[in-house]
């Protein structure tokens, strides 16, 4: 039985937006599949993967350039920041 983890408390931060990976799109344009793009900028699939499905937690700036010299595009091609709310807020739990 699995446990669930103890919750302290809920903290509100203020939303700053958030950055979407583009790479979905920049891939079907180019009509290059992540297999490919995985071995042309020489990561494994499962990094490609979590970009092309936008759920790259810490961005690296050397796959990012290799992304634009194989697909010669701009660093604005494959990512854009939205931006949050004016005034938004969303909650965040914590557990101490």
């Amino acid at each position: 039985m699995q446990k669930k983890p103890k919750i302290d408390g809920i903290i509100y931060v203020r939303d700053y937006g958030r950055i979407n990976i583009k790479l979905a799109e920049l891939l079907q344009q180019h009509h290059i599949s992540r297999n490919y793009l995985a071995r042309a900028i020489n990561v494994r699939f499962e990094v490609v993967d979590k970009w092309y499905n936008n759920k790259v937690e810490k961005l690296d700036l050397d796959i990012l350039a290799r992304v634009c010299a194989v697909l010669e595009c701009d660093v604005t091609d494959v990512i854009e920041y939205v931006a949050g709310e004016e005034g938004a807020m969303r909650e965040t739990l914590f557990n101490s």
